[in-house]
């Protein structure tokens, strides 16, 4: 896009109405693509737990309006949206649209040490969220997607939420795993993850139109989605930047 030649700007975590977004698919599009700037976006709303207890009280809050993630019965229907949709920003915006989720594990008390977001790039089968983060590492893989560890170390900022952090505290078993590593995630840094020189990602972790100005990637390969994905894999060419209100620092 203007600007960012020959890099391709990208968001690889994004989230729509089909979980606890703000917007629907269709506004989400519209919004990276009026920009002018973005090539690449990921769509990847949540697959939650069972006994998801946040998701149950935004449920009741919102008096059911709102189901805060994909379900197993509708796992096709979201992709199929997601497959419009990515046919209309092709045409209409030139920008590549990648379904994926983000299987999200929100145990709260004592059992909060073992949760891990994990996104799901590319892949064509729901993936339970009620299982260990290896097996839900293993069918990424065996799906032939990609994963990325979603914020996986505590915050700068303060934000009232759950722990995220179990890929990052088994990192020596499970790195083998995990594809990429978020390095920043919409306004926070994560510096440890180049520590270990491990393949890195930016992302807005998108919920709300002012989540677009937050950190982002650039990536330079060609627009399609095998290019992006090896790219991503072997992080050479990668960079983060800020994308702000139509300007940027990298």
């Amino acid at each position: 896009m203007p600007g960012y030649e020959p890099f391709l700007l990208c968001d690889f975590h994004v989230h729509t109405t089909w979980s606890d977004g703000a917007l629907t698919l269709r506004e989400v599009v519209d919004l990276y693509g009026a920009t002018g700037k973005f090539d690449v976006i990921a769509i990847t709303d949540h697959i939650l737990m069972k006994k998801d207890l946040i998701a149950r009280a935004g449920r009741i809050v919102t008096l059911g309006r709102r189901a805060f993630g994909v379900r197993e019965e509708n796992f096709e229907a979201y992709l199929d949206d997601i497959r419009k949709e990515a046919e209309r920003a092709k045409a209409q915006y030139g920008m590549l649209v990648i379904p994926g989720a983000e299987i999200t594990q929100n145990r709260i008390s004592g059992k909060g040490k073992k949760n891990s977001h994990i996104i799901a790039l590319d892949i064509q089968e729901y993936i339970s969220a009620d299982q260990a983060a290896d097996e839900i590492l293993r069918d990424i893989r065996r799906q032939n997607g990609l994963s990325i560890a979603c914020h996986p170390h505590h915050r700068t900022t303060r934000r009232i939420e759950v722990s995220t952090c179990y890929l990052w505290d088994h990192r020596e078993e499970l790195a083998g795993l995990v594809d990429v590593w978020e390095a920043a995630n919409r306004d926070d840094l994560f510096s440890v993850t180049s520590l270990k020189h491990y393949p890195y990602v930016a992302n807005s972790d998108f919920h709300k139109p002012k989540h677009l100005y937050s950190w982002k990637t650039l990536l330079r390969c060609e627009k399609s989605w095998p290019a992006v994905k090896e790219a991503l894999r072997h992080n050479v060419d990668v960079a983060l930047t800020l994308f702000r209100d139509g300007s940027s620092a990298a």
